[in-house]
């Protein structure tokens, strides 16, 4: 459907943004980055040549306006996942999509597809780990991050009368060139493994970047998903042993040390390094937020509806996708 357009990325420098791009450009499709002022060039890594890269602050409207103008679609990933308070996050996760597509509006009316990447935080959690959450469920976020993220899906729909609009939600996403779920893999290689809440309870959804990156274009090319919102995942939430075990293999650790940090005490940390983050003005590891998300049980989405409507099925198996990220990990030097 868009193989004959140009696809405007953004947020291409992060992990999600630079494997998709490169799949892109592997697929023959003709691509511009939208870079923020301040960003590095991406013109000088892998599979990068003939891309073309397009600088514009989100609050620059002239700019905005150049750098949609002629492409057949969008691909909406910039935002953030740390910040000091809930106005960092709504400067990085709604305000840009309110800008983008007002500049839409003006530049560029004929577009063909917006794509916004959101999360399964703007939802929040299910309630059972089975079948979780479903795209028709009520969104329940429970941190500024899902809050916001939620905020920018509704901007994104106020606009949906005159943009032809696609949603799509990840959970957890790992695979080589992540460095969050990277800090899990470094203390099981050290013997040991802290979670927060009751960790033989929880269940999560995950999805391989490759696989997530499947999904995005699946509902970017399919006629049927504007006006649809969809989460690319898993296709069933996974219990911690089962990523230990996934792990093992390569790791190669024996006995694991199991640390289940009970809820008080998280809350507790998380008020004290998010007062810290609020004097030093730098984003805590973890805060009051943060640890609402950490102890929750069930961080599961159901796949069915991007089965039946876009014909996905994540394929990667767990054990296999995290033994070729580990190796990915080792070969660079990270672990």
């Amino acid at each position: 459907m868009f193989m004959d357009g140009v696809i405007l990325v953004t947020g291409s420098t992060g992990f999600i943004g630079s494997r998709l791009v490169n799949t892109l450009i592997g697929q023959g499709r003709r691509v511009r980055v939208l870079l923020r002022p301040e960003s590095r060039s991406v013109s000088s890594a892998s599979h990068r040549a003939g891309v073309e890269e397009v600088r514009a602050a989100y609050g620059d409207a002239e700019a905005l306006g150049r750098a949609i103008s002629g492409v057949t679609s969008i691909i909406h990933l910039a935002g953030v996942t740390k910040a000091v308070d809930e106005a960092g996050f709504l400067a990085g996760n709604v305000t840009p999509v309110e800008n983008l597509l007002e500049a839409v509006k003006r530049r560029n009316p004929r577009l063909r597809r917006f794509l916004l990447v959101s999360s399964l935080a703007a939802m929040g959690p299910a309630s059972s780990p089975s079948p979780g959450v479903r795209e028709s469920d009520r969104p329940s976020p429970v941190s500024a991050y899902g809050r916001s993220k939620l905020l920018g899906e509704e901007a994104a729909r106020r606009h949906a009368g005159s943009v032809p609009l696609t949603i799509v939600r990840p959970p957890a996403v790992y695979g080589p060139g992540d460095r969050d779920i990277l800090e899990v893999f470094a203390m099981m290689k050290k013997g040991y493994l802290l979670s927060a809440g009751s960790g033989k309870r929880q269940r999560f959804s995950m999805i391989h970047v490759d696989e997530l990156i499947r999904g995005i274009l699946l509902a970017l090319d399919t006629e049927s998903a504007a006006g649809q919102d969809y989460f690319i995942t898993s296709p069933r939430g996974y219990a911690w042993d089962e990523v230990i075990e996934a792990a093992r293999p390569a790791l190669g650790f024996g006995r694991l040390m199991r640390i289940n940090l009970p809820k008080p005490l998280v809350f507790g940390l998380g008020a004290v390094l998010g007062a810290v983050a609020k004097l030093t003005g730098r984003p805590a590891l973890i805060n009051r937020d943060k640890a609402n998300e950490l102890v929750q049980d069930f961080w599961v989405c159901s796949p069915q509806k991007a089965q039946q409507e876009l014909g996905f099925t994540a394929a990667i198996p767990l054990a296999e996708g995290v033994a070729e990220t580990l190796r990915w990990y080792r070969q660079q030097g990270w672990l």
